[in-house]
């Protein structure tokens, strides 16, 4: 974790697609309801809002490219022919000491960890089978995509000391805890 003498801290989502991101994000979200001092990043991505998974605000890709270069952005990236973008105001709820989760990625972590004095990074996992099965059950792309996106090279993220890797193949309220758990010891506080 940077910036130790900070409070707030962004919390970054990683991992496959069809690992459960959203789904342990939803776990954390309705287990820290109703605190203040937690809270979730809504992207900024170039897909249109009735495409499923995540709540995020959808943007054509002119746009991004505008506010990107207004510097609205804390974060910006590119992957699956998609731009995906963390809103400036993310800073300061994280300066504020907040604790902010947000969905992100591997190949964007140099960029997190430039911009938020404190990171903290979970890598959620899961069985090459599960990862297949839930990308099929999904919907939204070809077989060839999905074959692409597990064959995908991602960057070795997994020996930083601010990275935690949650297998997410078994029941969701296991990773859902394990994640919640580490989000309350961010705070130093008791769920």
């Amino acid at each position: 974790m940077n910036g130790q003498g900070q409070t707030g801290a962004i919390v970054v989502v990683v991992g496959p697609s069809g690992a459960g991101k959203d789904s342990v994000i939803g776990f954390v979200a309705q287990h820290f309801a109703g605190r203040e001092d937690i809270d979730f990043v809504r992207r900024v991505i170039t897909r249109p809002s009735d495409a499923g998974g995540e709540d995020h605000e959808s943007i054509s890709g002119e746009v991004f490219d505008s506010r990107l270069s207004a510097g609205e952005f804390a974060v910006a990236w590119q992957a699956h022919g998609l731009k995906y973008g963390i809103p400036k105001q993310a800073l300061e709820r994280v300066r504020a000491g907040r604790i902010l989760i947000a969905n992100g990625s591997r190949a964007a972590l140099g960029q997190f960890r430039q911009a938020f004095p404190r990171v903290a990074v979970v890598n959620i996992t899961a069985s090459p089978q599960v990862l297949a099965s839930r990308l099929v059950a999904r919907g939204r792309e070809s077989e060839q995509d999905i074959l692409n996106r597990l064959q995908r090279q991602v960057p070795d993220i997994f020996d930083e000391p601010d990275v935690t890797t949650i297998d997410n193949s078994g029941p969701l309220d296991i990773a859902g805890s394990r994640f919640a758990a580490l989000v309350a010891g961010l705070h130093g506080s008791a769920t």
